[in-house]
């Protein structure tokens, strides 16, 4: 497994680690000449415009909500103490780093400062102390669309809600795609939500620049080091490693995958061996992949509806992974939505479309139109500023999972900040 996805998850509640990380740090400071590196920059939340310090005294770290690669980075919800503002907070050991992951974190912190979109995950601060890294990010009191179907959606989102967030995760990839990177992990766990409703891509550790020696490559041919977990969202063509490479589609092709995930609560090609799943995918599935077999008896989730009407999320918030779905009628999805997902897992990549091309594609009209008020209207109420409701997203039985790809069993993150 690389040691850049994060593999594990711990939800703990922590106590006095910000006087444990100023102790390792103040020790670890005394054994290096280098001077402390930091950057920060202004951001507004609401009406209020916030300057992040870069004190580690100013984050008081509440509980850990996330852990990978390799234990190398431990992620918490922290309150920023001069405004009591909460926030994601990353620390990671540099001493202990290889030098691929080193590389990987100064691309991800350089572009993160570098990108301005609405829909992209930036980090408000980033500050060495001693030998850790700490990495101050926006608190995405909805965590990732990933942790939405496991806690609130297990038969899948409705078709209104999955618009909503495809429409802005697919406009941050696409400002990533004009700016010559790929982003080579589009998924639900990598797609973030706010309190307030608003969607932010992340996942940035993956990216692979199109642009070498001021020259667009049509095409490259870098296999990124992925553990087998994100083998269900790769292209065919990445995942080939021939003569012809692969490009901004391979993205396309994973945005269809999220896009199935999203409408069944479950990936597909997740329960196939790893070996059948890669034939598959390079000589193109004998069914559509969006038609699963996630019922027993082989009844499908998803059929195509002749009223163009969904479901609704009442259906997703109310029935639970049991044997009771088998009286659940299908759910059903519009024509147009279909059409979206045929067109992104199409196996010529060059017969996709573009990023900003499915931004109009007439399943986001449709969704525009369907829509009443913001995106809040279609969730449950967000985590605020209570310790009640920090300790109640944080329980373990809340997120923990195993997943399965053949023969090997890794767990899956839902907080990948």
């Amino acid at each position: 497994m690389s040691c850049l996805d994060c593999s594990c998850i711990l939800r703990t509640q922590v106590e006095s680690i910000e006087a444990e990380k100023q102790s390792e740090a103040s020790s670890s400071q005394g054994l290096t000449d280098e001077p402390a590196v930091s950057w920060g920059q202004l951001t507004q939340i609401g009406d209020e415009h916030i300057s992040w310090s870069s004190e580690i005294s100013h984050y008081d770290l509440q509980v850990e909500i996330g852990r990978g690669c390799n234990n190398l980075t431990s992620i918490y919800l922290a309150r920023h103490i001069p405004t009591g503002t909460l926030v994601a907070v990353r620390i990671t050991d540099l001493e202990r780093c290889s030098e691929e992951h080193l590389k990987a974190l100064q691309n991800e912190v350089i572009l993160s400062h570098s990108f301005q979109h609405p829909n992209i995950l930036t980090f408000c601060a980033m500050f060495t102390a001693g030998s850790w890294l700490w990495i101050i990010s926006p608190f995405m009191a909805y965590s990732s669309a990933s942790h939405l179907l496991r806690t609130y959606f297990p038969e899948g989102m409705s078709e209104v809600l999955i618009g909503n967030i495809l429409f802005g995760a697919i406009s941050g990839l696409s400002y990533m795609h004009q700016h010559g990177y790929i982003h080579r992990s589009f998924k639900a766990s990598h797609i973030l939500i706010s309190g307030d409703g608003l969607v932010y891509l992340s996942g940035l550790n993956h990216l692979q620049s199109l642009v070498s020696n001021g020259q667009r490559l049509k095409a490259v041919y870098d296999f990124p080091q992925f553990s087998t977990s994100m083998l269900p969202w790769l292209s065919p063509e990445l995942l080939r490693q021939d003569m012809y490479g692969y490009n901004v589609k391979s993205d396309i092709y994973s945005v269809g995958i999220t896009a199935c995930e999203l409408a069944n609560g479950h990936v597909p090609f997740q329960d196939m061996p790893r070996t059948q799943m890669l034939l598959q995918k390079l000589k193109g599935p004998s069914y559509f992949p969006w038609v699963m077999n996630t019922f027993p008896r082989g009844e499908s989730r998803i059929k195509n509806s002749h009223s163009g009407i969904d479901s609704g999320i009442g259906e997703s918030m109310t029935h639970t992974l049991t044997s009771e779905r088998l009286q659940t009628p299908p759910k059903t999805f519009s024509p147009a939505f279909h059409n979206l997902i045929e067109l992104c897992l199409h196996q010529d990549p060059e017969k996709r479309p573009s990023a900003r091309g499915l931004l109009s594609h007439a399943f986001f009209k449709q969704v525009k139109e369907q829509t009443k008020g913001s995106m809040l209207s279609l969730l449950p109420p967000a985590i605020r500023d209570t310790q009640s409701q920090i300790s109640a997203v944080v329980h373990p039985a809340a997120i923990r999972r195993e997943s399965g790809y053949g023969l090997q069993k890794e767990r899956e993150t839902y907080w990948e900040f």
